[in-house]
């Protein structure tokens, strides 16, 4: 590449894809939790409050009727409000009827908290993947772009080569990002950052500054154990 030849880094296609999965998890935990708080968890209690019912009140009438010698009056009761009656002489189960319904074995009585929190932790996910596709949407449009003598951040401020005075690139190896600290000469003082993972070709941006410019270059090394930071050079 002709070293005044413009560099274009559009966004690429795994960032799209790594922040659509991020919306679509955001949405999917936000629609289940709305409804836990909806359906999920009331249903839940109202079993849980049968079961409370049928453990304090039905199973003592079931006892009061036998040792007062109306069982089979009791049971008759019972099978026209569609109840268990119990087998043999034997009070009816609770395992036996949930079963018989679909209903958990030991349902959980939820507070009105944690029905709450339900739609609390919805409302926050949903939301956060609303926020997270308005970010997939404003970045459809962001270019990183190199010139002979600057560069343009994805935000517009340009960036002259010769006013930078540090690169960090101790990032770059394992995660594509490296940090460029400039005075205030095209742009107010302050560090820009290069993302090779978000933008497409920003390798070739890095490379084209280290070219022009003259300053502190802070990088990793390898040593004969795990990687250690070199001390920072001159560049010039």
């Amino acid at each position: 590449m002709h070293p005044t030849t413009p560099i274009v880094c559009r966004v690429t296609s795994w960032y799209f894809r790594r922040m659509g999965m991020l919306a679509g998890l955001l949405l999917v935990f936000g629609l289940v939790f709305l409804y836990d708080g909806f359906r999920g968890y009331p249903a839940t209690v109202e079993i849980a409050k049968k079961k409370e019912w049928f453990t304090s009140e039905f199973l003592p009438s079931f006892d009061v009727a036998k040792k007062e010698g109306r069982l089979e009056q009791w049971i008759a009761e019972q099978k026209a409000r569609g109840l268990p009656t119990g087998i043999d002489g034997e009070p009816p189960r609770w395992v036996s009827y949930a079963a018989q319904n679909g209903w958990e074995e030991d349902p959980k009585l939820y507070s009105e908290r944690e029905i709450a929190e339900q739609f609390w932790f919805g409302y926050g996910c949903t939301a956060g993947a609303f926020v997270v596709g308005v970010i997939i949407l404003l970045n459809r449009s962001k270019v990183l772009r190199g010139e002979a003598d600057h560069w343009v951040t994805p935000e517009g401020v340009k960036i002259a080569y010769a006013d930078v005075f540090r690169v960090d690139k101790r990032k770059w190896e394992h995660k594509g990002l490296a940090y460029a600290w400039h005075r205030g000469v095209n742009a107010k003082a302050g560090r820009a950052v290069i993302d090779d993972l978000k933008f497409a070709g920003a390798d070739k941006i890095l490379e084209r500054l280290l070219s022009r410019f003259s300053g502190e270059l802070i990088e990793k090394v390898s040593a004969s154990g795990p990687a250690v930071d070199a001390p920072a050079t001159e560049v010039k």
